[in-house]
């Protein structure tokens, strides 16, 4: 048995709101584990950034120290401070060379290592292992307010950015200790420091800034540059965008001997690796978001499915219970609400169809009675006929017009009663006879002739309007059963008397026969349900025998009907009436 459509449409938006249920689920949830794994990423390369610095410090740290280890240990030699006292920078150089090569052989062999000898106000006295950044350092000037303690820091001398360690030299005089001269030690920051810095370091990338310029950097010029214009000091980690790449950022401000920054350090790591990290796993959330759609489709299918199996059934049941076969069962189920509702449903139809059971019951007995209700009543007239008649020769004084006057009533009324049995069981079984080619007028005669002592008896005159020359084929005896029916109810709608009016005309090759009276007319509550069986409104004549009269004129390739608009049609024709009943028959020829 096919699927209803409405069940496929419901199967379909069950299947079409999972999946969309799902798929909206796996966009929150996926766009949740992608931010997440991109801040535990971003959180990881900071730590590793902040790990990177942390290295720097103790790296630069340990060389600072080992400058100052040297510094105080040549500003305390006997040696240095006498050479310092003869004030002769030939003097000075060599003992102070020989000295820093003996204590520090590893600091004086670095490449761009500086050892300075000063006087007091930073004049340069004496240079060792590389070039003086000027013949004046400023340096020592800033640094004199913390003497005779060392101190240390970045200084921009001449343009150079190094990182230096002041040491004051003393000597004990009879005032106490005066002030000789100053060492000077450090590193200048330049390409081999940045490169040192990253090998040492795990591979981070480093920028030296000076006053926003790039003074040293491991990155490309392009990319330098771009970074040293992009960045903004103090803002902890940043992002920042470069033509086709990402770069993470940690600054670190570089100070001076009195604490004011000078310039900056950038550690920088690309997000190569992590971009790499986030398109694999958006990959695998594409997968996985496609996988579980399917596999949502698929289980809310055949969840649904099964769900809708006995809503199905339901259905199907509630439809053959509507084409009256209410011995129709559904499988009841388990307990749960749609078992409930199927124990229910059958509940329901074993009492509908022991309900119509008994309403078949009722209604057969109820037939019978209207049945012989009806039966009755049509053998009332011809009975009262037949036994008025043979009362009337049981008392004799009778002449022989009179006995056959009589005889010829009984006849007839003892055909109607053997004509409506006849006909009755014919159409209880479907049998038709055949049809004669009789006189219209004969056949309404007859039927007329049968009535005219119970409508005389009433005051009821009936007028016919008929052309012998009309001829149907028709069964007689059934015909005029019909127009007996017809005229008879007419009579008892007429109580206080009245007129019955038939006529028939021909229309072609049909015949059009009109059956009127002045009685009150059909109510309104039978009208649409006139020629059904056993329909009355207060006596039997209009149960069983227009059903009856009607089912023979359909028999003869006719109809039989009543004509509703009596109150709009005009006197026109002889015979007619206003209000009433107003019956129409149309015959073929």
């Amino acid at each position: 048995m096919a699927r209803p459509r409405s069940q496929l449409s419901l199967l379909w938006k069950i299947s079409l709101s999972t999946s969309i249920a799902i798929t909206v689920l796996l966009v929150v949830a996926g766009y949740f584990v992608q931010d997440q794994t991109r801040s535990a990423l971003s959180q990881n390369l900071e730590t590793e950034l902040r790990g990177t610095f942390r290295a720097y410090e103790s790296l630069w740290q340990a060389r600072a120290e080992m400058l100052k280890s040297v510094s105080r240990a040549l500003s305390a030699m006997s040696d240095v401070r006498a050479a310092f006292q003869t004030n002769d920078q030939l003097t000075i150089r060599d003992t102070a060379a020989e000295i820093w090569a003996r204590v520090s052989p590893s600091a004086s062999s670095r490449a761009g290592a500086l050892f300075l000898v000063t006087s007091p106000h930073g004049e340069v006295i004496a240079s060792l292992g590389g070039e003086a950044p000027g013949r004046n350092m400023d340096v020592v000037r800033e640094a004199l307010v913390r003497f005779p303690a060392q101190s240390e820091g970045f200084a921009v001398q001449n343009g150079v950015l190094s990182e230096l360690v002041v040491t004051p030299v003393y000597v004990q005089a009879q005032s106490g200790q005066s002030l000789l001269n100053v060492l000077v030690a450090g590193y200048p920051v330049d390409q081999d420091v940045a490169q040192d810095l990253k090998a040492r370091t795990g591979g981070s990338d480093f920028v030296f800034l000076d006053a926003g310029k790039p003074v040293a950097s491991t990155l490309t010029p392009d990319e330098t540059i771009s970074i040293s214009r992009q960045y903004r000091r103090g803002s902890g980690l940043q992002h920042l965008e470069l033509p086709g790449r990402e770069f993470a950022v940690l600054g670190s401000q570089l100070r001076d001997l009195s604490g004011v920054a000078v310039g900056d350090l950038l550690i920088i790591h690309n997000f190569d690796a992590i971009r790499r990290d986030l398109v694999s796993l958006e990959t695998k959330l594409f997968f996985t978001w496609a996988a579980a759609i399917l596999t949502g489709i698929f289980i809310s299918m055949f969840l649904a499915r099964r769900l809708l199996r006995p809503i199905r059934e339901l259905d199907e049941a509630a439809s053959r219970i509507a084409e009256q076969k209410y011995e129709t069962r559904v499988p009841e189920g388990g307990n749960d609400e749609l078992g409930r509702l199927a124990r229910t449903f059958n509940a329901m139809s074993r009492s509908i169809q022991d309900a119509r059971q008994e309403l078949i019951r009722q209604e057969r007995i109820s037939t019978i009675g209207r049945l012989s209700s009806s039966i009755v009543h049509d053998l009332r007239n011809p009975l009262a006929s037949i036994y008025g008649g043979a009362e009337m020769m049981m008392d004799g004084n009778l002449n022989e017009t009179q006995l056959k006057r009589l005889a010829g009533n009984i006849y007839r009324s003892s055909r109607v009663i053997k004509d409506m049995l006849q006909e009755l069981v014919d159409v209880s079984r479907g049998r038709i006879q055949s049809p004669e080619t009789c006189r219209l007028s004969e056949v309404i005669g007859a039927a007329v002739d049968t009535q005219a002592a119970a409508a005389l008896q009433q005051g009821v005159e009936i007028h016919t309007s008929v052309d012998p020359a009309i001829e149907l084929p028709v069964e007689p005896g059934r015909m005029e059963r019909v127009f007996l029916n017809l005229i008879n109810n007419a009579i008892e709608a007429m109580p206080r008397g009245g007129s019955i009016h038939i006529a028939a005309e021909r229309n072609g090759h049909t015949v059009l026969v009109r059956i009127d009276d002045t009685g009150p007319g059909i109510p309104e509550a039978v009208r649409e349900r006139l020629f059904q069986p056993f329909v009355t409104s207060g006596k039997n004549g209009l149960g069983l025998g227009l059903a009856l009269s009607r089912q023979t004129v359909l028999d003869h390739g006719g109809d039989l009907w009543v004509d509703q608009d009596a109150d709009e049609e005009a006197d026109e024709e002889p015979g007619s009436t206003r209000g009433g009943a107003r019956f129409r028959l149309r015959l073929p020829c």
